[in-house]
């Protein structure tokens, strides 16, 4: 088992400068891993689970899609060691004992190289034992809950939670915030963000008002959404699942007034056609989702997405209008980070990929994801500094994000007058116009 470290889940000087770690040689593959030496395989067999059918299909179909697009272009260019990709699929719907059951198999399956999933924190721990117990290389795009320190094979290439709860409530913090609750279904996710929120709410002025658990099969969450309004809830957390659709749907119905917030699920059309336009100014912490952003794209997530979407298009909202691909970069980078890794140490040995994979260090710009990979013995593929802020908004134009983090990256431009941010050594800045720029200064 690995040793503990200590994870400090705060937007501070990493996610402003970034650290200071040199990417070696073997780290800049470019946006394709090409053939470098001779596995003696013919196939490397990546295995995924995912929900393939019912109301959450479309994780499982995106995260194919985008596996499937990573696998051509890295086979067109020679394969890993001349080995070609070969993705084995299972449907594990919403099912923990589906998705258990083919984690085990696929744990078994010594031609499996890599299994990606199954999707959701809950499932995953059944999973993990199967994996550990087989020594299977995984990872994970779609688990934000869980320490993954406690995995010897397992990494993840979804925000930690933390990092993800703490970039949230960095926002609320600047927007003067003070009361919020949340609605999330029964579970290790729920159970620890509740106790995140319940610790640490304070450290942002912010008072807690616990949480509203909601089942997997109700269709309203009115009932839970109205006892945080009545308790005089200013904003509320939502799920990261289809789930949390239904919370956007409460929103509308009861004309809520606050602010709806989330992980990268809240990317799903599903929230925009179930919220509507209400759903505008719903905050959404995610790794990089550059899709809606009126702005220049990273190298490597533009690549990604152009190939997701010249093969399997992209979904449009009939209500809504709003728009995603049909692939999820974070799934590719389960991929990319092991071609990487494998290239790096000339191996397809479990033991040598995965020492590989800690010690990768990518820049963004080459990443299907855009968003650099650093996994460290935490196994996590993003830091804080890969987690950014969007909020959800709507013009004559359609659906878009603008990115409102609490704490900015000195190299990314700040959002508005007045926006708030910090150095390294904790100094406040803030956002101030100049000229016809928007620059940071030295604040009070």
């Amino acid at each position: 088992m690995f040793k503990k470290k200590v994870i400090i889940a705060a937007l501070a000087a990493t996610a402003l400068f970034g650290t200071a770690v040199t990417a070696t040689a073997a780290d800049n593959p470019g946006l394709v891993p090409k053939k470098v030496w001779n596995s003696k395989a013919d196939k490397i067999k990546v295995g995924l689970i995912a929900p393939m059918t019912g109301i959450f299909a479309v994780l499982g179909k995106s995260q194919q899609a985008s596996l499937q697009v990573v696998a051509d272009q890295i086979n067109a260019a020679g394969g890993i060691g001349g080995a070609k990709i070969e993705l084995v699929i299972r449907d594990g719907g919403l099912d923990p004992v589906a998705s258990a059951n083919h984690a085990k198999e696929l744990a078994g399956d010594s031609s499996i190289n890599l299994v990606v999933g199954p999707s959701i924190s809950a499932f995953y721990q059944g999973a993990a034992v199967a994996y550990e117990a087989a020594k299977k290389l995984n990872c994970q795009p779609a688990v934000a809950a869980l320490d993954f320190t406690d995995y010897k094979y397992g990494f993840r290439s979804q925000d930690f939670y933390k990092d993800t709860l703490t970039a949230l409530m960095t926002v609320l913090e600047k927007k003067k915030i003070k009361k919020f609750g949340m609605i999330y279904e029964a579970g290790p996710t729920g159970t620890d963000f509740d106790a995140y929120f319940t610790a640490q709410g304070s450290k942002y002025g912010l008072t807690y008002l616990g949480w509203e658990k909601i089942t997997s099969t109700a269709t309203s969450h009115n009932a839970e959404l109205q006892k945080l309004i009545d308790k005089g809830a200013e904003a509320v957390n939502i799920s990261n699942n289809a789930y949390g659709a239904y919370t956007a749907k409460a929103a509308k119905e009861l004309k809520f007034k606050g602010i709806l917030m989330g992980g990268s699920g809240a990317q799903n059309i599903a929230f925009h056609e179930t919220g509507g336009d209400d759903f505008a100014g719903t905050l959404m912490a995610a790794p990089n989702y550059q899709w809606p952003l009126r702005s220049t794209w990273q190298p490597g997530y533009k690549a990604h997405t152009d190939a997701v979407v010249k093969a399997y298009g992209f979904n449009t909202g009939v209500k809504s209008g709003a728009t995603s691909p049909n692939g999820t970069a974070i799934a590719a980078d389960c991929l990319y980070a092991y071609a990487v890794a494998a290239n790096k140490v000339r191996s397809l040995d479990t033991i040598k990929v995965r020492n590989a994979m800690e010690t990768l260090d990518i820049p963004a710009k080459m990443t299907p994801s855009g968003v650099r990979i650093h996994p460290g013995p935490e196994h996590n593929l993003y830091q804080s500094d890969g987690i950014n802020v969007y909020e959800w908004r709507k013009d004559a134009k359609g659906w878009y994000t603008m990115e409102v983090n609490g704490i900015n990256r000195q190299a990314a431009a700040c959002p508005e007058v007045g926006w708030l941010a910090k150095t390294a050594s904790g100094k406040a800045l803030v956002c101030a116009k100049v000229g016809s720029k928007l620059v940071y200064k030295a604040g009070n």
